[in-house]
């Protein structure tokens, strides 16, 4: 038995993964390497409750062409 489909895939970083998504909804993105952001220079949620969670990882950054939205940053929590 043969599957349909192929043994090969093509390794995206999340940006791109989003940037995909989103151009399939019609928004025109691009991805950004990671750091090279001002946005990733500061802290992501406030100190001062306990509630917000201590260890997150940056996963990128995208621009967001023809919008109110300059650039969404990919954060992951936990």
């Amino acid at each position: 038995m043969h599957d349909t489909e192929s043994d090969t895939f093509v390794y995206q970083t999340w940006p791109e993964k989003f940037s995909g998504m989103l151009k399939k909804i019609g928004i025109d993105s691009e991805s950004k390497e990671i750091g090279t952001d001002n946005v990733e220079k500061n802290d992501y949620y406030s100190r001062y409750f306990a509630q917000t969670p201590r260890m997150i990882t940056n996963r990128g950054c995208l621009d967001v062409k023809n919008s109110n939205i300059d650039v969404i940053q990919i954060i992951q929590k936990g």
